[in-house]
């Protein structure tokens, strides 16, 4: 698709250049005086200065009447001064009223305006090295099942070849196991790994008290035992007894953005607390033993991992924290049929449970995106990139031609996206379509390489790879998106608040200077 995709431009391109230089001769034998105009200029510094100006406008405006205000005044005397002064004496009232409703105005602003969301720190669980599944183990213990078809084991060896995972992704203990022992009591196992592993270095990291969490989040599609999730952390950490906590089940790899913004509201109720989000999925018990293609696929994409995200309200945070939550933007297709099908859990026709993914998966992502960024795009873009998509659609409506639509420039929003490594082919089509350059993706691409599909917590490894390459600076924006089941499309936007450098045991400590990988196509 990239090869595709990059042809066309490059034919332009070439073109272009082609075209510019024969004019340039004309002009040099015609008139020696006059520069090569269309060499000399680069239209991507106009697009720059055209940005700037709309975007800073109402800067450009207010500062002259400002200097106007300031020389009126600097010119006034005392005795004009005396003046104003006994005005203001005969017009009491009138100030005390306008005073006064500067007050309750100013009150009734600070008392309702939402109450800022700081990221603290977060963690990603690292699976132990004995639990790495390279190709070749992973082929040959789907094999020595003997519950796979000899199609089936080539349809799972294609699929691994063209996913863009690596090696060193890693499975659940229970599937190392010949034959696999996916019990009740092995799953819980998985999920007390992931989940303790990435709380106990969130808490080592941050020092803080449990006692302090008012707010605990979990989210995990497909496995959800009684007790649940939350309480077994809960327990674990001997959580205070008032705690707010909930447990998401069923709701895809884009839970984690959800379970953020559940955070996110409930953080606007209960003051001067912490909230904590923790975002799994669990391969234990769905892993896929039938021979129906479509149900293969997870298999050979979801692999182990896990987050856990420390959410504050409280003022003093903002000194030690490391983002502040901008936006958060959830789109549901549900109400589509196709859309509500095209990931689902179902039996095969021999009564093997499993997850089933449709061939119209990328189309309903696509469109999924379009509304997404359709309610994002107001609130992100800059003035200039409204202004220009908002005139193509008139143009368009106006005289009815065949105006090809304007996309507006993401990259003009975000200095860092977090796209979930859902598989090569999700992160193939964002960059098509946001048109955004390799280095965009690269978080995206390495994540689904070293670590595999984690489902709702992959967003964390990306942000976590950005940290280790050192490249994320004060004020930059972060746009985390993702898909899920139902189907979901959400966005999760984030400001740095500082030179964000990598935590303690982060998953990528021993392995950042590795990357970045040639993934084989």
């Amino acid at each position: 698709m990239e090869a595709g995709g990059n042809a066309p431009a490059s034919s332009t391109s070439t073109a272009a250049t082609s075209g510019s230089a024969t004019v340039g001769v004309q002009i040099k034998q015609s008139r020696r005086v006059l520069p090569d105009f269309l060499q000399s200029v680069n239209l991507k510094y106009v697009k720059l200065g055209y940005h700037y100006l709309i975007s800073h406008l109402f800067t450009l405006f207010i500062v002259p009447v400002m200097i106007i205000i300031l020389i009126e005044a600097s010119q006034m005397n005392p005795h004009d001064i005396h003046q104003l002064w006994l005005h203001l004496q005969y017009n009491l009232v009138s100030v005390i009223i306008c005073s006064a409703v500067l007050v309750f105005g100013s009150t009734v602003y600070i008392m309702s305006r939402p109450r800022p969301v700081y990221l603290v720190e977060y963690s990603c669980y690292r699976a132990p090295d004995k639990l790495k599944a390279p190709f070749e183990r992973f082929m040959e213990h789907s094999r020595l099942t003997g519950d796979f078809h000899e199609s089936s084991l080539e349809f799972q060896r294609k699929i691994l070849e063209r996913s863009g995972l690596g090696n060193e992704t890693y499975v659940p203990e229970a599937m190392h196991f010949i034959p696999p022992r996916p019990s009740m009591q092995a799953a819980r196992e998985e999920a007390e790994q992931v989940m303790f592993g990435a709380l106990d270095n969130l808490f080592a990291n941050t020092s803080i008290k449990v006692k302090d969490i008012g707010i605990l989040v979990v989210n995990c599609s497909l496995f959800n035992p009684t007790p649940s999730l939350s309480a077994m952390i809960v327990n674990k950490y001997k959580l205070r007894g008032n705690i707010r906590s909930f447990n998401l089940g069923g709701m895809g790899c884009s839970a984690g953005v959800i379970a953020v913004d559940l955070a996110k509201d409930m953080l606007q109720v209960h003051r001067n607390t912490y909230a904590v989000v923790v975002s799994m999925e669990n391969i234990t018990q769905n892993w896929y033993f039938g021979n129906t293609k479509s149900m293969l696929i997870p298999n050979c994409l979801f692999r182990v991992g896990g987050a856990a995200v420390l959410l504050s309200n409280k003022s003093v945070d903002r000194r030690r924290a490391k983002y502040r939550l901008v936006h958060v933007v959830r789109t549901h297709r549900g109400s589509d049929d196709k859309a509500f099908h095209c990931v689902y859990q179902e039996q095969d026709d021999a009564g093997k449970t499993g997850v089933s993914l449709s061939k119209d998966l990328m189309a309903i992502a696509g469109g999924a995106l379009k509304t997404n960024i359709t309610t994002l795009g107001p609130l992100v873009l800059p003035i200039s990139e409204q202004l220009l998509f908002f005139a193509t659609l008139v143009l368009k409506k106006l005289f009815k031609k065949n105006i090809k639509p304007y996309i507006p420039d993401f990259k003009l929003a975000f200095d860092h996206f977090c796209i979930h490594a859902g598989g090569r082919a999700v992160i193939d089509e964002l960059e098509k379509n946001l048109q955004l350059l390799p280095e965009h993706v690269e978080a995206s691409r390495m994540t689904l390489h070293r670590f595999g599909n984690t489902s709702s917590s992959s967003i964390w490894y990306e942000l976590a790879y950005t940290e280790a390459k050192g490249r994320i600076r004060r004020g930059q924006r972060i746009w985390q998106i993702a898909f899920g089941s139902g189907f979901k499309c959400n966005s999760a936007v984030w400001q740095a608040l500082r030179h964000v450098k990598p935590s303690r045991n982060s998953p990528w400590e021993d392995c950042i200077d590795r990357y970045p990988v040639k993934v084989v196509s």
